[in-house]
């Protein structure tokens, strides 16, 4: 059990989020302040809007948000990162003023209700507490279908992956300083955030319809997420090709086999169709191996070159901020790790 209350800070990773921050600052601002009345969280418990290099105006609104209300500050990033890289710079960059952090999309679907239970949780002793929605009935048929088989290859290919759970999470500074040692520039974190271990909690929420905007994630982008989360994460796809390898070689002994008893004994060995239909299928089966050896070249080239995830280009500060000075600034790193990992501010 937790004593203190804790510093929250809620992180908002934003891409072209013009249309709903008028609706989703209030409704976060108004949950901060509920919880503070109710003696959850401290004084100096804050929003940060991550600013994903939108092209529309998303950053002026977040710096107008900031000056309207206390608790909200912004963090504008140079360039499009992606969700994953943007939502882990927020995370680096506001843990240094909180005890404990949630992270959480723009779009007001993950109910924000959720973050009381799971401040809650962290109180009883959790590091990290994951949201994870109640059901799936909003969804269409073939989104749940796609969904429930994304986790069932997960979970095939033994990875630990919270089900229904994308990135709405509470973690701790604790939790937060051991996910800094995680260098990796293949981000997915969705599964990196269980590697962490440590007690965990999971808080169930209803996922409501998007309040305004448009979804950032359709049908090609969730494929390429879902092909980013199991070539970063596992290598067995790889050993998965090696074996349908020796799979194919033993047919084909066998079938080799097969006709030379079939000319001994002086039958002709026709099949002409099932000929072509098998250099198809080799054929198919070789390209498909060697794009997916490509995917995990490609992984290892962006490793290798150890870019900064992220550049911050500004950092405007909320008004609150002086009440939480107390907290102790996490140590940051040195050299290389600094550039590829927290990024560059200038």
């Amino acid at each position: 059990m937790r004593e203190h209350k804790p510093v929250l800070g809620v992180v908002v990773p934003c891409y072209n989020e013009e249309e709903v921050l008028e609706l989703t600052a209030p409704e976060l601002d108004g949950m901060l302040e509920s919880m503070e009345k109710e003696g959850i969280i401290a004084p100096g418990s804050f929003i940060m809007f991550v600013n994903d290099g939108s092209k529309d105006g998303t950053w002026p609104l977040i710096a107008d948000l900031a000056s309207r209300y206390r608790r909200v500050s912004g963090l504008n990033l140079a360039a499009n990162v992606g969700h994953q890289n943007a939502l882990l710079g927020g995370l680096m960059t506001a843990k240094r003023h909180a005890d404990c952090l949630v992270s959480i999309d723009a779009d007001l679907q993950d109910d924000v209700r959720a973050i009381r239970d799971m401040v809650l949780r962290y109180l009883e002793g959790c590091e990290i507490v994951y949201g994870v929605r109640s059901s799936r009935q909003r969804d269409t048929w073939f989104k749940r279908t796609t969904a429930e088989g994304f986790y069932k290859v997960m979970e095939g290919l033994g990875l630990r992956i919270v089900n229904n759970h994308a990135d709405y999470r509470l973690m701790s500074r604790r939790a937060l300083d051991e996910l800094e040692k995680f260098t990796e520039v293949n981000l997915f974190l969705r599964g990196i955030v269980p590697m962490l271990g440590f007690q965990t909690g999971v808080v169930y929420y209803e996922r409501l319809e998007r309040a305004a905007g448009e979804s950032k994630y359709p049908l090609k982008k969730m494929i390429s997420f879902a092909l980013e989360g199991i070539t970063s994460l596992s290598v067995k796809p790889i050993r998965m090709v090696t074996a349908a390898g020796f799979i194919v070689f033993g047919v084909s002994i066998v079938m080799g086999l097969y006709a030379l008893i079939s000319k001994m004994f002086g039958n002709t060995v026709s099949g002409w169709a099932s000929l072509i239909v098998s250099l198809w299928f080799i054929g198919g089966v070789q390209l498909l191996s060697v794009g997916l050896i490509g995917e995990y070249i490609g992984k290892i080239y962006r490793e290798v070159k150890r870019r900064p995830l992220y550049i911050v280009e500004r950092e405007v500060e909320p008004a609150v901020r002086p009440a939480s000075a107390g907290i102790p600034a996490a140590k940051s790193p040195s050299g290389p790790d600094a550039l590829s990992y927290l990024g560059v501010q200038p």
